[in-house]
């Protein structure tokens, strides 16, 4: 497999569509009734915020040739503090380091890393064989879903790193989820042991890319290839659906890094988590 170089123009195609995924969630809980659903457009990127709480409120996108204005991240930064809300930006170590200093200069702190994985898909490949069933979900497993990777996510497997930069409760996770699986373009897989419910995970295909998304195995069913069974079955659908690139973002040295690597996903870049808590 040829391997990937690390380019400011791969991350910036991988951030866009990540930026895709975020803008479809917006849609989705617009759809849903949720008031006050905020998007700004800004250098190329934009900024989400929704419900509190929820994982889709950040800004991801910038640095990849496209000015920041000022005038509009201060707009963002007064709405942040107007709803209390903490403003995170999601910044590609590949992207215009001006943007960090801008941020700097603007009381922005840095929370965290998290890693960008990446493969080529190649035409041919055939999952292997394994007794457990990876199908998708569709209405009337939608609870079965949300249950499974809420109570997975909650129950992190760190294998060596730090811990994450973000935590959740339970009802704001569930809220989330629902919202998420309603996503335009987002489809949701759950993996099954001997016809219980093991694990679930998720997949957003844009423009050749695939998004391996919330990817996560409840905790008995660990260590009996779960993980490795949801992979490969959205590396097939998205090799269907005329794939060139599967990327999945991970905590840094967590289980789900180390069993994406098995299958030859390369870290490419990381991204750093800088934060604007709101004005008191």
């Amino acid at each position: 497999m040829t391997p990937l170089t690390a380019s400011a123009t791969l991350a910036r195609q991988i951030d866009r569509t990540e930026l895709a995924l975020v803008m479809s969630m917006a849609e989705s809980a617009r759809a849903a009734g949720v008031a006050d659903v905020h998007v700004w457009p800004i250098g190329g990127a934009a900024a989400v915020l929704s419900e509190p709480g929820s994982p889709f409120n950040k800004l991801i996108g910038l640095g990849f040739g496209d000015e920041v204005s000022v005038a509009t991240l201060e707009a963002i930064e007064r709405e942040h503090d107007t709803r209390h809300a903490r403003l995170q930006v999601e910044f590609s170590t590949l992207g215009d380091p001006v943007v960090t200093r801008l941020l700097s200069s603007r009381g922005y702190a840095l929370a965290g890393f998290e890693h960008v994985l990446a493969r080529r898909l190649e035409r041919g490949e055939v999952p292997p064989a394994t007794a457990i069933v990876v199908s998708p979900v569709d209405a009337g497993a939608s609870r079965d879903w949300r249950e499974t990777v809420t109570t997975a996510f909650l129950h992190p497997d760190v294998l060596d790193g730090p811990e994450s930069h973000e935590s959740f409760d339970r009802a704001a996770l569930e809220r989330t989820y629902d919202l998420f699986g309603a996503a335009p373009g987002v489809e949701r897989l759950l993996a099954r042991v001997e016809g219980a419910v093991a694990g679930g995970a998720s997949l957003y295909i844009r423009d050749g890319i695939a998004l391996m998304c919330g990817a996560a195995t409840l905790p008995r069913f660990r260590r009996r290839g779960v993980q490795s069974a949801l992979l490969h079955a959205r590396l097939d659908r998205a090799r269907q659906a005329g794939c060139d690139l599967a990327v999945v973002t991970t905590q840094p040295g967590s289980k789900s890094q180390q069993n994406v690597r098995r299958l030859g996903f390369e870290l490419i870049y990381a991204r750093a988590i800088l934060v604007k808590e709101p004005a008191s």
